[in-house]
C-alpha cells in the first residue's frame, strides 16, 4: 500500500470510530487526493478546532471556494458541529476527515 492509501485507511477508521459511520471510500479518496501534498504535512494535515482563524480558513477556502456554498452562519455552525463530534480531546483532527464530513453534511459529493 502507498503512503496515501495508509492515510486514507486511517481516515476511514476515524470516520467509523468518531462519527459512527461507514465511509464512502470513493468520496474519501477523492477528498484526500483533492488536498494534495497537504495530507503528508503534519501541520497542514490537521485542523485545530480551537483556532478560530483556522476554522475561518476551512469555511472560506473549502466550503465557499471549493464547494461553492454561500457564506452564512450555517457554515461555521456545521464546521463547529463536525469538530465537536470529532471530540475536543482529540488533537488529531485530520483535515481530510473534517472536509469529508462537511462535504457529506452539505450533500456536495458531486463537486468531486
Amino acid at each position: 500500500m502507498s503512503k496515501r492509501d495508509d492515510l486514507i485507511a486511517k481516515y476511514a477508521e476515524d470516520i467509523k470510530d468518531k462519527f459512527g459511520e461507514t465511509p464512502d471510500m470513493d468520496l474519501l479518496t477523492k477528498v484526500a487526493i483533492g488536498l494534495g501534498p497537504a495530507i503528508y504535512n503534519l501541520d497542514a494535515s490537521k485542523v485545530s478546532g480551537a483556532d478560530d482563524k483556522e476554522l475561518e480558513t476551512v469555511k472560506n477556502n473549502y466550503l465557499v471556494k471549493k464547494l461553492g456554498l454561500k457564506d452564512s452562519p450555517e457554515l461555521m455552525d456545521a464546521i463547529k458541529g463536525v469538530v465537536a463530534k470529532y471530540g475536543s480531546a482529540n488533537k488529531n483532527k485530520h483535515r481530510a476527515v473534517v472536509y469529508y464530513m462537511l462535504c457529506k453534511h452539505f450533500k456536495k459529493a458531486s463537486v468531486y
